[in-house]
C-alpha cells in the first residue's frame, strides 16, 4: 500500500475543500494513502448469473399465490 506523509504542510497550500475548518496560517500533517479495494468486485450481471436455481416463472408464482389465497376460505 502506498502512503505519503507530509508534516508541517501549510494549510494555505491545501486545496480549497481541505482548508475548511483550519486556520489559514497553520501547518498540518497530511497523510495520503491508497484505499483498500475489495478483490472480488462483481458487476450486477455477474451477481445475477451467480444466482442458484430453482427459478420460477411468473405463472408458477401466480399459481402458488392463488392456491394459498384459495386456502384462506377453508
Amino acid at each position: 500500500m502506498n502512503r505519503i506523509v507530509k508534516a508541517h504542510y501549510p494549510v494555505s497550500a491545501l486545496p480549497e475543500d481541505l482548508r475548511q475548518g483550519f486556520d489559514p496560517d497553520a501547518d498540518v500533517t497530511v497523510i495520503v494513502e491508497e484505499s483498500d479495494r475489495p478483490e472480488n468486485i462483481l458487476s450486477i450481471e455477474e451477481l445475477f448469473a451467480a444466482r442458484r436455481p430453482p427459478f420460477r416463472s411468473a405463472e408458477e408464482i401466480d399459481r402458488q399465490i392463488r392456491q394459498e389465497r384459495d386456502g384462506w376460505n377453508d
